[in-house]
């Protein structure tokens, strides 16, 4: 008996250390594929491991690993608590374990861990950064001004620790702390990025001498510093002192190396806040600004249309087109700014350059917003037949598209009637409602027309019901309902729904107003009716 019990001892003693070898053979190949990203394999081989070698840290931690990639965050936090448990002295298991709470949304858990993991390994430089962006998360200033006392006493003062110290008291609302905080770095340091924020804050106060002080002084450390040289400029606005402005500004516009996004944004902030005043006394300064930073600026649809907004806004509609005109040619293949040259055409009434353009873009780039464009710009010029060409080409070539259909046989109809053909104008309004029966452009135009005609009243007043039903606060159809009850007699019925035209843009037509004053005159409230009638003919006017 004690011949077999210690021959079993022997075997045993000979099997540990090949089951250890073993254990640690399949760890690496674990490891190696999760390196290779095969993570469920890997994942297969550990979690056989784990009940295997349940005390071996290496194999939680690493199915850790493989657990967050295949996206199994709750498995993963169990996982590594256990490597925790097995080792806690291994500064990474704590650390992706702190980072994974915080992913989990365990704040207090997370932060609780980094704060611990600070205080065991004061070495590591990277923790009290950690740590101090979870405090500025949860909104912790006190904390986090804590946190930046550790870092300063480990790296000594930096620019980078005053500034977010600065932020810190800013957001607790504490603007002399914040000022302080710069100016006791400024008295041992030279930074032209401090000294311009404390500019900046010193401009927001008011101070303009202090202002003007850090700016220079910022600017004699580093005279290509745009912050510095931009916020003189402001001083200098400040002080109406209009010559050193622009002279401050200009190499603001005239460096290549100033984003054009920066350039923009300033340029469309001049043209929202400055004084028309000012504006207008120091335009041709203003103006070389702009132009300058077109030139000197590699080509921007943002900074193109700005500079073009900016000229179309101080009543320079010609320069202005310009600048759209010359994004739409710089950024050929931008669907967007052709669409904005063509409506800065439309304001411009260039309505044979709107069509053409529009003509030209709808080729190009097959949307149909462009023949929209065309067909507005037909109106203008009074060529339905090009509309009803349009309407046509685009019925044969998109015949299972509801929505072309309808706006199609919808403007067919309405050129149709602009020549006087209303029995193709009434054809093509009624495909359109076999598309869409409650389509109530389609209805009203089709209604008022019979109105004018004077015959079909009970269909005119069936669709034009159906959209005022629709749209109870549209004035053309509130009109073009209480016009067809004026045509069947029903003054009284009609004169509510004139009333309540008025108050939704009515007083804006002379039609509208017209019609008003009709019905009014035929209930005997002619002294009402002769207002009405007066409003219409200033409109006229």
């Amino acid at each position: 008996m004690k011949k077999a019990i210690a021959l079993a001892l022997a075997i045993l003693a000979l099997l540990l250390p090949l089951r250890a070898q073993t254990v640690e053979s399949n760890l690496v190949d674990a490891v190696s594929l999760y390196s290779n990203g095969q993570y469920a394999k890997a994942q297969r081989i550990l979690q056989t491991l784990c009940v295997a070698s349940p005390e071996s840290d290496a194999v939680w931690y690493y199915l850790a690993q493989t657990q967050l990639r295949l996206n199994d965050m709750e498995g993963a936090e169990v996982s590594l608590q256990k490597a925790v448990a097995l080792d806690g002295t291994n500064f990474w298991y704590r650390r992706t374990l702190a980072r994974l709470e915080l992913a989990l949304g365990k704040k207090t858990e997370g932060k609780a861990l980094y704060e611990a993991l600070v205080k065991d390994f004061p070495e590591n430089q990277s923790l009290p950064y950690e740590l101090l962006e979870i405090y500025l998360t949860e909104k912790e200033f006190e904390k986090a001004l804590g946190a930046l006392d550790e870092i300063e006493q480990q790296r000594g003062a930096s620019e980078e620790v005053t500034t977010t110290r600065h932020d810190i008291y800013q957001a607790m609302g504490r603007p002399d702390l914040a000022v302080e905080v710069l100016e006791n770095f400024n008295r041992d340091y030279s930074s032209a990025h401090v000294l311009s924020m404390l500019g900046d804050a010193y401009l927001a106060d008011f101070k303009d001498s202090l202002a003007f002080a850090r700016f220079s002084e910022a600017l004699e450390l580093d005279s290509s510093y745009v912050p510095a040289s931009m916020g003189l400029s402001e001083v200098y606005r400040h002080q109406r002192q209009y010559p050193e402005y622009f002279k401050t500004l200009r190499p603001f516009f005239t460096s290549p190396d100033i984003p054009a996004q920066s350039k923009s944004m300033y340029i469309g902030n001049i043209t929202r806040s400055i004084d028309p005043k000012v504006l207008q006394t120091h335009r041709q300064s203003f103006d070389s600004l702009a132009v300058l930073a077109v030139e000197n600026t590699p080509a921007d649809s943002t900074l193109y249309t700005t500079v073009g907004s900016y000229f179309f806004s101080t009543g320079r509609r010609e320069e202005g087109e310009y600048y759209f005109r010359l994004a739409s040619v710089a950024f050929p293949e931008s669907v967007p700014l052709m669409a904005t040259y063509i409506q800065v055409l439309s304001l411009q009434g260039k309505w044979k350059e709107m069509r053409d353009v529009s003509v030209d873009a709808f080729n190009r780039f097959a949307e149909l917003g462009f023949m929209d464009y065309a067909n507005m710009a037909n109106y203008q010029l009074q060529d339905y037949d090009a509309i009803i060409g349009n309407c046509r080409y685009l019925i044969k070539n998109y015949p299972k598209d509801t929505k072309v259909l309808l706006a199609s046989w919808s403007q067919l109809g309405d050129a149709y009637h602009s020549k006087g053909n209303s029995k193709e104008a009434y054809k093509a309004y009624d495909k359109a409602l076999k598309i869409d029966p409650g389509y109530a452009p389609v209805l009203n135009n089709y209604a008022y027309y019979l109105s004018e005609e004077g015959r079909k009243l009970k269909k005119a007043y069936t669709m034009s019901k159906k959209t005022i039903e629709a749209e109870p606060d549209n004035a053309t159809y509130l009109d073009t309902f209480a016009w067809i009850l004026h045509l069947q007699g029903k003054d009284l019925e009609a004169k509510p729904f004139f009333k309540h035209a008025m108050l939704y843009g009515g007083k804006d037509s002379a039609v509208i107003l017209r019609h008003y004053a009709t019905v009014l005159q035929a209930l005997g409230e002619n002294d009402s009716a002769k207002v009405y009638l007066n409003m219409a003919k200033r409109l006229e006017q």
